[in-house]
């Protein structure tokens, strides 16, 4: 396929246009890389900084990222009213679903072969308009106004509630019935590769009479995905609609410190555990994008109620994996799984959120919570992956995990697989630092 150079020549004709296997082909370089990230059928949003500049909004194609801040300056996006001033998408967001199909339809045009000419012919707006993302700072790509933690995986919910319950009690009487969750920090929610600080906190050693004030020593991460609300609403939502309010998805890494939890988390649940960091992934890959990647829920059973029933595929068909670098080593894959392995769908978690008349907001972060399959290769948790610490796995280089030690790495990737390309969201990483001195020792 002839592909110019997204800063020089200039594409084929509109006659010359073809789809190959489901791809839409691109002239912007990397583009139409059937193992790449960010072809045409993705156009993921984000926010990007680079050579000084200041973070503005950018859409991921190829080996590039689209200024569409540039191209609304220039006149070449124009949804009416500007959109792009602040270094966040909550603003797109905020205009509703027919903009966001608008504002998709017009990035298919500019960048697909044979497509609109306004940047073929002016090289120094290409050269503009087309960063390289190599050497791109990549900053939140939202303003997060609030975040929810579900527990929507059953093989998650089973494994943990077997370590601490036994498996004739592993899921919660209520847990086939409804989405569990627990409203989270929207304040420690960072972008990937910001360090995370091991936390602090209140530990109750066995067989101690009074708790301990240390480092968390079963410092964890949980593998999930995160849906972000587009369409705010003052009431509840049926299942239908909550999945119209859906803008788009991230990886997300909920770090979790087991230890403090342990403590904590009875009678109310999980609180200074929780609140250290969630890591996201820097691209939000749009509702829009994954519509063909939709899949059915699994087998109920027990009947849902009707207000949380399923109504048609909601659920999503994505590769997910967890790696784990050890400071100075290399990678290792720790876990392989797929978001279709959730039992409740992310509609079904915002219906029944909104189900007491909780107000959703454009911008809310909604966590899946720990998304494991059946097999031990696909649990995503290392609280799963040793068992509790009974049982630590290998690394590559023969190490041995059962928690996160200082100066590991994880890193989420996760992609849809299409016919001939894939859909994907970037790496979400995050370091694990130590936290050897007292935080109040100052004092």
């Amino acid at each position: 396929m002839q592909r110019p150079s997204p800063v020089s020549g200039r594409p084929p004709p509109p006659a010359a246009r073809r789809t190959v296997s489901g791809l839409l082909p691109s002239w912007v370089d990397g583009a139409n890389d059937p193992e790449g990230a960010f072809p045409l059928n993705n156009l993921p949003y984000g926010v990007f900084s680079s050579a000084g500049s200041a973070p503005r909004c950018g859409v991921a194609v190829g080996h590039h990222i689209l200024d569409v801040a540039l191209l609304e300056a220039q006149g070449l996006i124009n949804l009416g009213q500007p959109v792009f001033t602040a270094p966040s998408w909550n603003a797109l967001m905020a205009l509703g679903p027919a903009q966001w199909r608008a504002l998709r339809t017009r990035l298919t045009d500019l960048l697909c072969e044979g497509g609109e000419t306004a940047l073929w012919d002016d090289q120094a707006l290409r050269a503009q308009a087309l960063v390289p993302q190599e050497g791109a700072s990549l900053h939140l790509p939202l303003t997060v106004t609030e975040f929810t933690d579900f527990y929507a995986s059953r093989q998650h919910a089973t494994n943990v509630g077997t370590m601490f319950r036994g498996a004739e009690n592993a899921l919660p009487p209520n847990w086939l019935h409804m989405p569990i969750g627990y409203n989270g920090r929207a304040s420690s929610v960072v972008v990937s590769g910001t360090p995370i600080r091991r936390p602090w906190g209140q530990i109750m050693p066995p067989e101690a009479m009074r708790p301990r004030w240390a480092p968390s020593e079963r410092f964890d991460m949980e593998l999930e995905l995160g849906a972000i609300i587009g369409v705010p609403s003052a009431g509840p939502l049926s299942v239908a609609t909550a999945q119209d309010t859906l803008f788009g998805y991230v990886l997300l890494n909920d770090w979790s410190a087991r230890d403090i939890q342990a403590w904590e988390y009875q009678p109310l649940g999980p609180f200074q555990a929780k609140a250290t960091a969630t890591t996201i992934s820097p691209w939000i890959v749009t509702s829009a994008a994954l519509a063909p990647f939709q899949c059915a829920a699994p087998a109920r059973e027990v009947s849902l109620l009707p207000h949380l029933a399923d109504r048609g595929p909601m659920h999503l068909d994505l590769n997910l994996t967890a790696s784990l670098t050890p400071q100075g080593g290399s990678p290792s894959v720790i876990t392989r799984t797929n978001a279709r392995e959730l039992y409740y769908s992310f509609a079904q978690q915002v219906a029944h959120h909104a189900s007491s008349g909780c107000p959703m907001r454009v911008g809310d972060l909604i966590g899946s919570g720990t998304i494991s399959g059946e097999a031990p290769g696909s649990r995503g948790s290392l609280l799963e992956l040793s068992w509790g610490s009974k049982d630590p796995f290998a690394l590559e280089g023969g190490e041995k995990r059962s928690f996160l030690l200082d100066g590991d790495t994880i890193t989420l990737n996760g992609h849809a697989q299409g016919d001939g390309y894939r859909l994907g969201f970037g790496a979400c990483a995050g370091q694990v630092s130590a936290a050897k001195l007292d935080p109040f020792s100052a004092e």
